[in-house]
C-alpha cells in the first residue's frame, strides 16, 4: 500500500471544502501523476502508460494502451520502397503506441479503427527521485488547473455582480484582490482615480470578466465602470432589484461626478427620490463607496427637450430647441445666472449631459450669444457676456442688508435640501455646485481675456 487512506481521505475532504476541488479530480490527478512516475522510471519513448487507483485499498494498476491502426493511417519506417507521398497523411507507426487492427483483432473480435487495448503492466512501487519529484509536478498542476476550473464556476454565476475582498499586493499600480477561493485583479485602469489602498483593507468592486486563458488572475474587477454605480443603487434601493424602478442611461467621470437617469414603472413611485433616499441616506452611501463622487439624479422622459433640461440639472434652462434631430444636436438657452451652473466646473455638467443622452448641447444667452458647446467629449467654452458680475448698485448697500441676504441664502439652501427628493442630488451638493459655477464663471473671464 504506497498511501495512508486515512491521511488521503482527510486530505481530499479538505481539498473538497477549502478549494471546491471534486475528490473525483485529486483522484484522477493522482493517476496521472504515477503514470508518469511509471513512465519516467521503466517506460520507453512512445508509450502511453495509464494507473488506475482504488481509494478503498490503496493499491495502484498500470497498464499501457495501444490505439488500433492500419495501413491507412501509418507507415511502416523500414519500408524503404515507400514514396513521400505514400507517406503523406500518415503516422509513422511506433510498436509501442500502435497496434495493427489484425493484432488486435486476435485479442478483441469486434475491434475497431483508433479504438484502444489496454495491456497489464508489473506493478511497481520503487519509484527513483526524478520519477517522484515528476509525480508531484503533475499532482500539483493537475490540482492547480482543477481549482481553476471550480473558480471559473463558481465565479461564472458572479459576472455583473459586486464582490468583496481583501488586498493582497500591489504590482505596477494593479490591485490583487484576495476574494477567498481565489485571486482577482482591479487593473489601474479600472480604480477610481485619487483612492489609495493598503493591503489587507476590504474593497468592493464589480467582477465584469472572466478570462479563463489568461495567465494568472483570470478574474477581473472594476470600480469605474457604469455597471458598478448601478449595482451599488441596487443594493440600497430593493425598488431596483425588483425591477419597478428601472435606470435609463448613466455616465460617469469616476471619482468626480455621474448623472444619472432613472425611470418608474409604477406612476405611484417617484425613481428619483427612490435612489436619494430619505434626506439622502441611499444616495449618500453610494457616493460614500465611490470615494466623494457627486451624482446627479434626473428622471427619465421620452420627451427629448425635456430630458434635455432635466440633465443639464442642477441649472435651469429656459428653453431647449432640437435644431437637428438626425444628428442629435441641440440648443438650449439659459439666464445670465444659470450660465455657470449650465456648464459646470471646466464644462463638466454640460459634457456629462451630452454623453448622457448622446446629443450635441450647445448652450446660449438670453441675448443668442454662444456660451459653450459639447458633443460628450470634448466641450469648448467660448466667451462670456459682458455683464457678469453684480454691479455696485446691486451690491448690498449696508451690514443689516448683506446680514439679511446671508439668512436668506441660508433658508434657501435648508429648503433644496428638504427638497432632494424632487432635485435629485445630495444636500452637500449644493455647496459644491455654488463653488463649480464660481470657478466656471472665473474660466469663461480668463477665456474672454
Amino acid at each position: 500500500m504506497l498511501f495512508d487512506l486515512k491521511v488521503l481521505n482527510s486530505a481530499l475532504s479538505e481539498l473538497e471544502q477549502e478549494k471546491g476541488i471534486a475528490k473525483e479530480k485529486v483522484l484522477e490527478a493522482i493517476e496521472h501523476a504515477f503514470a508518469a512516475a511509471y513512465k519516467k522510471e521503466y517506460g520507453k519513448k512512445g508509450q502511453i502508460i495509464r494507473a488506475k487507483f482504488d481509494p478503498e485499498s490503496g493499491d495502484v494498476h498500470f497498464s499501457q494502451v495501444k490505439i488500433v491502426v492500419d495501413d491507412s493511417t501509418v507507415y511502416d519506417p523500414e519500408d524503404e520502397s515507400l514514396s513521400d507521398e505514400d507517406k503523406e497523411g500518415k503516422t509513422r507507426f511506433n510498436p509501442e503506441h500502435h497496434i495493427r487492427i489484425e493484432a488486435a483483432k486476435l485479442i478483441k473480435s469486434d475491434v475497431e479503427l483508433d479504438d484502444e487495448i489496454e495491456f497489464p503492466l508489473e506493478a511497481k512501487e520503487d519509484f527513483g527521485r526524478i520519477a517522484a519529484q515528476t509525480a508531484k509536478q503533475v499532482i500539483m498542476q493537475k490540482i492547480r488547473a482543477a481549482e481553476r476550473e471550480a473558480s471559473i464556476k463558481e465565479f461564472g454565476e458572479k459576472v455583473g455582480q459586486i464582490v468583496t475582498g481583501h488586498v493582497q499586493r500591489f504590482e505596477r499600480g494593479n490591485l490583487f484582490i484576495d476574494l477567498g477561493r481565489a485571486i482577482a485583479i482591479l487593473p489601474y485602469e479600472e480604480q477610481i482615480p485619487g483612492e489609495r489602498y493598503r493591503q489587507g483593507e476590504r474593497v468592493r468592486a464589480l467582477l465584469y470578466k472572466i478570462d479563463p486563458e489568461a495567465r494568472g488572475s483570470f478574474l477581473k474587477l472594476s470600480r469605474t465602470r457604469n455597471e458598478f454605480l448601478i449595482e451599488l443603487f441596487k443594493q440600497e434601493a430593493p425598488e431596483l432589484e425588483a425591477g419597478t424602478v428601472e435606470i435609463k442611461a448613466v455616465v460617469r467621470e469616476p471619482g468626480r461626478r455621474s448623472k444619472v437617469a432613472a425611470y418608474s414603472l409604477d406612476d405611484r413611485i417617484d425613481p428619483v427620490g427612490t435612489l436619494v433616499g430619505a434626506r439622502g441616506v441611499r444616495v449618500s452611501t453610494v457616493t460614500s463607496e465611490l470615494g466623494g463622487e457627486k451624482i446627479d439624479i434626473v428622471e427619465w422622459t421620452d420627451d427629448e427637450e425635456e430630458m434635455i433640461a432635466r440633465a443639464l440639472s442642477p441649472a435651469e434652462v429656459l428653453d431647449v430647441q432640437i435644431i437637428d434631430k438626425e444628428n442629435r444636436v441641440a440648443k438650449v438657452e439659459v439666464a445670465e445666472d444659470q450660465q455657470s451652473l449650465a456648464i459646470g466646473r471646466g464644462g463638466q455638467n454640460v459634457r456629462l449631459a451630452a454623453k448622457l443622452l448622446g446629443y450635441k448641447i450647445d448652450i446660449y444667452g438670453v441675448d443668442g450669444e454662444s456660451l459653450a458647446s459639447s458633443d460628450g467629449d470634448d466641450v469648448e467654452i467660448k466667451e462670456l457676456p459682458e455683464k457678469t458680475e453684480i454691479n455696485d448698485s446691486e451690491a448690498p448697500s449696508t451690514k443689516e442688508e448683506e446680514a439679511k441676504n446671508t439668512e436668506n441664502s441660508d433658508t434657501e439652501q435648508e429648503e433644496a435640501g428638504d427638497s432632494q427628493d424632487k432635485e435629485g442630488e445630495n444636500p452637500e451638493d449644493l455647496e459644491e455646485s455654488q463653488e463649480e459655477a464660481e470657478d466656471t464663471k472665473e474660466e469663461l473671464e480668463k477665456t474672454k481675456n
